[in-house]
Order: C-alpha cells, then structure tokens, then sequence
C-alpha cells in the first residue's frame, strides 16, 4: 500500500461540540465536500438525524442525552475504524459524556478530536436556524441548551473555533489543517 493510500485510509471522529446554531452541522458539510473531493472515506452523523432514527424515544433528560453521545460516539468509532472520517455536529451539552465517548476511542485505538464551536449564545439566537430560541423565548419550549439547559463548554479541545468571526469555508480549512497536523489526511 503507498503512503497516499495509507492516508485516505486513515479514520478518525471529528466532533463538532457547541451551541443551537452555533454553526456546527454548516461546518461538518463544508469539511466532507472537502474531504470527499481529496478522495476520503467521509460520513456526517447529522444529530438530527440520529434524533430521528438512530435514538428515536428518546428525550431531553440528561441521561437522555447521555445515552444518545454514547449512541452515536460507537457508530463514529466503528465508522473510524474502519477509514472513515467521521464528522459529528452533535451538541452533547456535558463534558463527561463526550470524555466517555473520546475514551472508547482511546482504548480502541481510533483518533478522535474535538472542536469547540464556540459561537456566543446571543449570536445562536440571532441566527435561530430551527427557531429554538424563539420558541424558547416565547415559553413554548423549555430545555434549551446553553439557555435554560446546561452546556459545558469544553476546557481544552483539539481546536476552538469563534464561528462569527470568520466564514463557514474558513471555519472548515482550519479543521482541516488540524486534520493535517496531526497526521490524519
């Protein structure tokens, strides 16, 4: 196998963390044209999605929301392992849920790295690409990350990104020069 063969063949699990809205799903979208166009085994496990078929029943309840990181945290370490560059624009609002999730990768062997979309919740609310924050505002939901839910942010991740800062496809290149940093593409 050459060394360029050996690359694409390179899995890992990217984890997109951050508010409603931040701009994580955008993000995850851009990367994957790009990473597919350069040839890689890509896939996107859109947490709307997985909400939808793979933890169907489930609520909002913090084990809820536990069980459905630890859901989706084994489907991207066994897509990873297997060459895939896994993209997960999935909130998964506390920290020892998305430790847990970056310890089976460890033990397993798989790379995994998170990226903190660090979008500040007044600019999430602005951009209410789902409407949450409205419906949150008017009393029709409650539960909200970030407004009258918890999120813990994290403390130190593989890359922060201050999506309001700069574009979506800047956003994407600078995952994926983290992708190159470590090896990974």
């Amino acid at each position: 196998m050459t060394t360029d063969q050996e690359k694409q063949v390179t899995g890992a699990t990217i984890w997109l963390t951050g508010l409603p809205s931040a701009g994580k799903t955008t993000i995850a979208y851009e990367l994957a044209d790009r990473l597919c166009a350069e040839g890689h085994r890509t896939e996107v496990l859109d947490g709307d999605e997985i909400r939808e078929f793979l933890s169907a029943g489930l609520g909002f309840s913090r084990d809820d929301r536990h069980t459905n990181v630890q859901r989706i945290g084994f489907v991207a370490e066994l897509l990873a392992s297997h060459g895939v560059k896994v993209l997960v624009p999935v909130i998964a609002p506390y920290a020892d849920s998305r430790e847990a999730v970056r310890k089976r990768h460890q033990a397993e062997g798989t790379a995994y790295l998170e990226v903190h979309v660090a979008t500040p919740v007044e600019v999430c609310s602005e951009r209410d690409v789902k409407g949450l924050y409205a419906k949150q505002a008017a009393g029709q939901i409650s539960g909200l990350t970030g407004v009258d839910d918890p999120y813990e942010e994290p403390v130190a991740p593989d890359l922060r990104i201050e999506s309001q800062n700069q574009t979506v496809a800047q956003s994407a290149a600078a995952v994926h020069a983290l992708l190159t940093e470590r090896g990974l593409l």
